[in-house]
């Protein structure tokens, strides 16, 4: 019979948190992560995205975003759990490497970190692409570095910074997408003078071809579409290993993403296919969201929309940057990374971290310019199923790390898994399914994406492994050395 193993105050475990120390430092408010949190599952993913999951599933893309939604607030509850426990800056890596093995925690970390540093790309050129229609004078290459070195200059400078600009990066989005909701309510009911009564209403949801115009495997096809647009709920966990009162943001952030998730997504969703008939061809020509205000006769909706995009890609480059050089400090913390990495400066940033993340960042650029039907392609295809294994990650370490922490610090579980291991165990099973489902999709790449993320998966474990021997056959050789120049007491 094996014990259970147990967390050590050098370990970061609930006895006593890694950060702000002497390294990191609590430079987050409460107001920035109340923001991070509320803006965190705000992504410009929303908007972009929604139109072919509209197109593909009609009305019933609600259900997949419910799906979806309920699987995110599972998997952000046991986070919860863990994160409430032992706020770190490693977060669910830091959690699988107590609670799975330090191979865990070594192969999740890395494959987060590669996964953001590919979006910080992808969302660098698609403001890029806005900026430049604003202001062609400037190169689409050009606009992309000044994105990219003005927010690595707000990260550099501290995390209070940072924490300022999401904050009102955030801001913009939460105002934007609840006035919409809001106004494009109003017309849904008849409450909203002007709008056309008979295009717009409830009606739509059922009046074109039916609730699943193109029957209920749509919605699957749809959760396939969507999910990738959660991804970034978790960013709040990360970020309240800087924070004032970790534990409270942690609890507060956990508690709160049923609503978000309700209002933000399926709320403005629901607008969007209640507005327009889910086979409006304005829907896919113009994007879901520019569509819906077209049809509510506000002027210069795609300059409002790209506006919010925009805003909405500064966030996710911010928080990206962000994020990756703290999964890259955690890792070097625990000795998976350089140790210069774990390295702070008087302001408690880790510049190492930072830069190194820009570094690659800035590669994947050039890369998605130079070579974006090769080279880039395969980094996006590559890293797409990450939030996928992140989460069924977070299942698998919550089942453990529930054990380890009633068993040493009960008081510290402040945060719990609703019907504890079943609804653990049932969402580890949704995610397996999703990602045996995607094997199937042709259509949409997802077969394409699940098989060559799970080969970079498979490099990164590899690496892990061999890691773990090696760093064993020297631990084992100083004891044996000792043996023969120490008496043993017996």
């Amino acid at each position: 019979m094996t014990s259970q193993p147990t967390l050590t105050k050098a370990e970061n475990g609930p006895g006593g948190p890694e950060e702000p120390g002497p390294g990191l430092q609590a430079g987050l408010k409460n107001r920035h992560l109340s923001m991070i949190a509320i803006g965190g599952v705000i992504g410009a993913g929303l908007f972009v995205g929604s139109k072919t999951g509209i197109a593909t599933a009609g009305p019933g893309i609600l259900l997949s975003y419910a799906l979806v939604g309920t699987l995110v607030v599972l998997v952000m509850r046991m986070l919860g759990e863990m994160s409430a426990a032992n706020p770190t800056s490693g977060s669910f890596s830091a959690h699988a490497d107590r609670a799975l093995g330090s191979w865990a925690g070594f192969s999740i970390g890395w494959l987060y970190w590669f996964f953001w540093v590919v979006v910080l790309a992808v969302e660098a050129t698609a403001g890029a692409e806005i900026l430049e229609g604003w202001i062609p004078a400037v190169p689409q290459w050009g606009w992309a570095l000044i994105v990219m070195v003005v927010l690595t200059a707000t990260n550099l400078v501290s995390v209070g910074s940072y924490g300022e600009f999401e904050f009102w990066f955030a801001g913009i989005k939460v105002v934007a997408i609840g006035a919409f909701i809001v106004v494009g309510g109003l017309a849904v009911f008849g409450l909203l003078p002007g709008v056309d009564s008979d295009k717009a209403g409830i009606g739509n949801l059922t009046e074109h071809g039916g609730f699943l115009p193109n029957g209920p495997g749509a919605i699957l096809t749809g959760v396939l579409l969507v999910v990738f647009s959660f991804m970034g709920s978790e960013i709040a966990t990360l970020a309240a290993g800087e924070s004032e009162d970790p534990q409270r943001a942690v609890t507060k952030s956990t508690n709160s993403i049923i609503w978000r998730i309700g209002v933000f997504y399926l709320g403005s969703i629901f607008v969007v296919v209640a507005l327009l008939p889910w086979n409006d061809p304005s829907i896919k020509e113009k994007g879901s969201y520019v569509a819906a205000l077209d049809s509510l006769g506000i002027g210069n909706a795609g300059q409002i929309m790209n506006f919010i995009v925009l805003t909405s890609v500064l966030s996710c480059l911010n928080s990206g940057l962000y994020t990756a050089s703290r999964m890259a400090f955690s890792l070097g913390r625990r000795g998976d990374a350089p140790k210069a990495f774990a390295r702070t400066n008087s302001r408690g940033v880790p510049m190492a971290a930072i830069i190194s993340s820009v570094v690659f960042g800035f590669v994947a650029v050039f890369f998605n310019y130079k070579f974006p039907d090769s080279v880039f392609l395969f980094l996006v295809n590559s890293s797409g199923a990450v939030a996928l294994f992140v989460w069924l990650v977070i299942c698998f370490s919550q089942l453990r790390m529930r054990k380890i922490i009633q068993a040493e610090s009960p008081e510290k579980l402040v945060v719990r898994m609703w019907l504890y291991p079943y609804l653990t165990w049932a969402a580890a099973a949704l995610i397996v399914f999703v990602l045996g489902y995607m094997l199937t999709d042709t259509e949409h790449d997802g077969r394409e994406t699940v098989l060559l993320s799970l080969l970079v998966a498979a490099v990164v474990i590899a690496i892990a492994f061999v890691k773990e021997k090696v760093k064993g056959k020297t631990a084992a050789a100083v004891p044996a050395v000792a043996e023969d120049t120490v008496p043993v007491e017996k």
